[in-house]
């Protein structure tokens, strides 16, 4: 076992405001796949199963809020701001905030390739404490964790006014049902050269799911990626 794997723990608790009684679930969470697969004889497994509870924790604890929240909002509209406050970005966004990246345990390879600052491990990661705060403490202090990190971000999104990267949005949807080839391409620009607006559809392994315009192909493509989430959302 790591010499300073205790005071990773002791960083880690400090850092959430949670004090684990059994400091198993707390290494647990901060042990990415590359780091197991090199060390067999470490003792613990990968983070993937408490990320996998931590996830579940999530949404109904997002379902929940939004449920009771007094808009009364539609199905279709707490589906579409659980995922955005849920999200990788959102995740991502809580890990650094509390320098989560330098706590993880990580395999030479992935160490070196900048697994650290890599969007999915950290918000894997996020999740993996939620999952073991639960196990340790029960619902009430996961609950309150969840609270703790991203109240500000659930109530920008039941405003309206948190910004969503429809793409990554959309990347992530796609990827539960496996791997999808996701293409973008313009359609058409119509304008003048100083005021043009630009025309993109995306595909989703050849089939167009959504299409969207803008001044900017960026733009556009945000646009084209929204309107496939929401065509996603309706037919759930």
């Amino acid at each position: 076992m790591p010499d300073n794997i205790y005071k990773k723990v002791e960083i880690l608790e400090n850092r959430i405001g949670y004090n684990f009684k059994n400091k198993n679930y707390a290494i647990n969470a901060l042990v990415h796949s590359s780091f197991s697969n090199e060390n067999q004889n470490f003792g613990f497994s990968s983070n993937e199963r408490l990320e996998f509870l931590g996830d579940a924790i999530l949404d109904f604890v997002f379902g929940l809020m939004l449920y009771d929240n007094k808009e009364n909002f539609s199905e279709g509209q707490m589906s579409k701001m659980r995922a955005l406050i849920v999200c990788e970005a959102s995740l991502n966004n809580c890990a650094k905030k509390i320098n989560l990246g330098e706590l993880i345990l990580l395999g030479r390879g992935e160490e070196a390739n900048g697994g650290r600052e890599r969007p999915s491990i950290l918000s894997d990661a996020i999740e993996a404490i939620i999952g073991s705060i639960y196990l340790d403490g029960g619902m009430e202090e996961a609950e309150k964790f969840i609270r703790r990190i991203l109240t500000e971000t659930y109530e920008k999104a039941i405003k309206g006014i948190l910004f969503r990267d429809y793409k990554t949005a959309l990347q992530e949807e796609l990827q539960k049902s496996g791997d999808i080839k996701i293409e973008y391409k313009l359609i058409e620009s119509y304008g003048p050269d100083h005021s043009k607006t630009f025309k993109m559809s995306v595909y989703a392994n050849n089939k167009a799911i959504g299409t969207g315009t803008g001044k900017s192909k960026k733009e556009a493509e945000q646009m084209a990626a929204k309107a496939a989430l929401d065509e996603i959302y309706e037919e759930k």
